[in-house]
């Protein structure tokens, strides 16, 4: 069996959708002939914490950490927030919306200095930790998990080291993205510099939707397209609990994730005032569940609406407790940011929603892939942001699918069973398998 020394950031006891993928390659990769090897951090100040998830490692896993300085604290401490609050969710802001002029502040410093991202400091302080896994193990391949984009850098110098294939995985674009800080032209210069680098130097680069190869090809346009590799994020069918549930007193849709300013649920908001309105539905009807982290301005559209008691808002949930709240739901949310990727960023949630094979309320591009996957698999109802009276409509008609209780939407079950995670695992060490061949 070869070793593949993957780098990840997001690595059990972190939560969120980020630790998913790596995760989920780690479980399958044996049964392609590939043994991973961890290098992460120690301590880091994860957005989520899901400590269930140290229970799905392999108990024979090799995984070193190293430690790791972060600023978040110090952000927290200008922009006068508590420890506790995350930071994420609060700094992506919606198109037009004002910044205080210390978060104007914050954020110059962090497109100043912060490059490629905030955990750059990792590439400085792990040396030691991943030059001891280099050394015990003999590494036949070298795979990234990013973002952080820095997991990219690191796994360039491992390549470097010891001139081994180089798969550079990415979940998300890199620079200009969402959640990218808007940078000067001196930093954004360096960092549009260690981001072809990584294109160029990366034997493989596996990218989880066709969006993020569109743009690394639209920013250099001179790369060498065939390297890129388009591999879906997915859905495991070992997580989904067996649930003993018998159905809702009201019509519930349920949210998991994290929402902010560019992902927010105001066209659904105004969807239901609407149909609230001309009564056709009444508040004791249906109950939205908000499940995650949100930022501050999301609760406050929650607070100005007239159907709050209608609303239950509930911190992360562990991943398990995550999926059973899927399954007891009569159709799920799915909202897409409002940016200038929106038709091409496919959330990882999504492969998860579609797991539980339950109806699915989109808000998203109908032209965008998000609405190709819905369209692909017969789960979902599509309205673009804008079009309030055509989400009134796909909520009704959610709603009254479960008035009726045995009618639902006809999907496609072979469409779904094709992002099974062992699949997309599959594809990764096939890559993985020409690379170890030709080098």
């Amino acid at each position: 069996m070869k070793n593949l020394l993957i780098i990840a950031y997001y690595f059990p006891p972190s939560g969120g959708p980020g630790v998913q993928r790596v995760l989920k390659h780690i479980k399958y990769l044996p049964q392609f002939g590939w043994n991973p090897i961890i290098y992460t951090v120690k301590d880091a100040q994860y957005p989520a914490y899901d400590y269930s998830l140290v229970d799905e490692l392999p108990t024979d896993i090799m995984v070193y950490r190293s430690k790791i300085f972060e600023p978040y604290n110090f952000y927290r401490k200008i922009v006068g927030i508590k420890n506790s609050d995350p930071v994420d969710v609060n700094i992506i802001k919606k198109v037009g919306q004002k910044l205080t002029w210390k978060e104007k502040f914050s954020e110059f410093i962090r497109a100043t200095f912060f490059i490629p991202d905030a955990r750059m400091f990792w590439y400085f302080s792990g040396k030691k930790e991943l030059k001891r896994a280099i050394k015990e193990n003999k590494i036949d391949a070298v795979y990234n998990s990013a973002p952080p984009y820095t997991t990219a850098l690191l796994a360039k110098k491992v390549k470097k080291i010891l001139n081994v294939p180089w798969v550079a995985g990415f979940r998300d674009p890199w620079s200009d993205f969402i959640a990218s800080p808007k940078r000067w032209f001196i930093p954004r210069a360096i960092e549009r510099h260690l981001e072809k680098s990584v294109y160029q130097k990366a034997d493989k680069i596996e990218c989880a939707w066709v969006g993020i190869i569109i743009d690394a090809m639209g920013k250099f346009p001179d790369l060498d397209e065939s390297k890129f590799h388009y591999i879906p994020n997915g859905y495991d069918s070992e997580d989904y609990p067996e649930v003993n549930w018998e159905g809702n007193d009201r019509f519930t849709l349920t949210y998991t994730g994290s929402m902010y300013g560019k992902r927010n649920p105001s066209a659904l908001f105004q969807a239901i005032e609407k149909l609230l309105k001309e009564n056709l539905i009444k508040k004791e009807d249906f109950v939205i569940k908000f499940i995650g982290r949100f930022g501050r301005e999301i609760h406050e559209m929650i607070e100005n609406t007239s159907f709050q008691e209608s609303i239950k808002v509930i911190s992360y949930l562990p991943h398990k407790e995550s999926l059973i709240e899927l399954l007891k739901s009569d159709a799920l949310l799915l909202i897409v940011d409002e940016s200038k990727e929106s038709e091409e960023i496919v959330p990882g949630k999504v492969y998860e929603y579609i797991g539980t094979k339950k109806p699915i309320l989109t808000i998203a591009p109908k032209n965008g892939a998000v609405a190709q996957l819905m369209n692909e698999t017969g789960i979902g109802l599509v309205a673009h942001q804008s079009e309030i009276d055509e989400i009134s409509d796909n909520f009704l008609r959610l709603f009254s699918l479960w008035q009726n209780r045995g009618e639902k939407l006809k999907i496609n079950e072979s469409a779904i069973s094709k992002y099974e995670r062992r699949e997309s695992t599959r594809q990764l060490s096939t890559l993985l398998d020409e690379l170890a061949k030709t080098h």
